[in-house]
């Protein structure tokens, strides 16, 4: 299974053409095929981790991905990226991204293909540009990772730019298995030169194998801040998800997701602040609360993430963090967890 996608990656490196598109590294140039990519070895120590199935000290690979991403007359991009990793779900390799984008029109651009679902501004952070090594949990839990569909996008106004998607809803590298569609959108806007605001929504329906059930419904609300002033970054997101027939947990970036009968309500929200030194080390901390079923008052979870990013230079990067998770419920898991990544980009 591993050979037609490695034949597949080395026959789009052979192409004599550029790209740029709306993927997690950025585009190309007009002078031939541009390489992307990156690596992100790690070590990982649990403390007393309940989980007797995972190593409480361990040498780990989060991602491992090589792609290509270019340009083709007239106004078509492409982007292209597989996924290596050797504990990421599914077998890799397995495609991760691929799309195409007409890119004649600044304020109505259109992607076809697999992508980020454009909703949440954490999900939609490029994974090697994370100011934390981990997404909050409700992210993960409420924002669906890559999907297959069609894609508007652009800027309408000076600072005012928007996504609006119709989207399969099943995730990535899944044939659609029902009639119902995903509707994604999400707008940002711009007051000021510093400051940046977000919105988005999800409102998606599919067919249930539950006799005498209704069709499933989903529906996302979220969002978002971001400020920026000289070396000083703030962040804070809040998500609200509603599931009607059946619903999803688990899964977030190359993780699997477990379909669950039912409905749920569910929300969060994170607030993270950074400070860039002039030493190339950036002191992060971050909080978050994720509420697993709202009609349930102890199915809280909180995590307070405490670390630092050091900049080697423009491609490499280490990461530590320490991430103390605190539960509601009784008895409260044992799941503090501190963590290494080295990051090294080719781009």
């Amino acid at each position: 299974m591993r050979k037609p996608w490695i034949l597949l990656l080395i026959a789009a490196l052979a192409l004599p053409v550029a790209a740029s598109g709306q993927g997690c590294m950025g585009g190309g140039s007009e002078e031939g095929v541009n390489v992307i990519g990156f690596i992100q070895p790690q070590f990982e120590y649990h403390p007393n981790y309940d989980d007797s199935d995972l190593s409480e000290l361990t040498f780990t690979f989060l991602r491992a991905r090589l792609g290509v991403t270019g340009t083709v007359p007239y106004d078509i991009s492409y982007y292209f990226v597989m996924e290596f990793g050797p504990f990421m779900s599914g077998e890799p390799p397995y495609m991760l991204d691929a799309f195409i984008t007409y890119t004649r029109l600044p304020y109505a651009n259109i992607t076809l293909g697999q992508y980020k679902q454009p909703f949440s501004m954490e999900r939609n952070i490029a994974c090697h540009k994370l100011h934390t090594v981990r997404r909050a949990n409700f992210v993960e839990a409420l924002a669906m990772d890559r999907d297959i569909g069609l894609m508007a996008f652009g800027e309408v106004a000076e600072g005012l730019n928007y996504h609006l998607a119709l989207m399969n809803g099943t995730g990535k590298n899944t044939e659609d298995d029902n009639k119902g569609k995903d509707i994604i959108g999400r707008v940002t806007y711009e007051p000021m030169a510093y400051v940046t605001l977000g919105a988005g929504f999800v409102s998606g329906n599919s067919a249930t194998d539950v006799e005498g059930a209704d069709d499933n419904t989903k529906t996302r609300y979220g969002a978002d801040i971001e400020v920026r002033y000289r070396d000083f970054l703030a962040q804070g997101e809040y998500i609200y998800g509603k599931d009607v027939g059946a619903y999803t947990e688990g899964g977030g970036c190359g993780g699997d997701p477990v379909v669950k009968e039912g409905s749920i309500k569910r929300d969060g929200y994170f607030i993270l602040l950074l400070y860039r030194t002039e030493y190339n080390l950036e002191p992060v901390v971050k909080y978050e609360r994720y509420n697993a079923d709202k009609d349930d008052a102890e199915d809280v979870w909180h995590a307070w993430t405490f670390g630092f990013n050091y900049f080697m230079n423009d491609w490499t990067r280490i990461q530590a963090n320490y991430i103390r998770r605190i539960e509601d419920f009784v008895p409260a898991l044992n799941n503090d967890e501190f963590v290494v990544q080295v990051q090294v980009v080719m781009q």
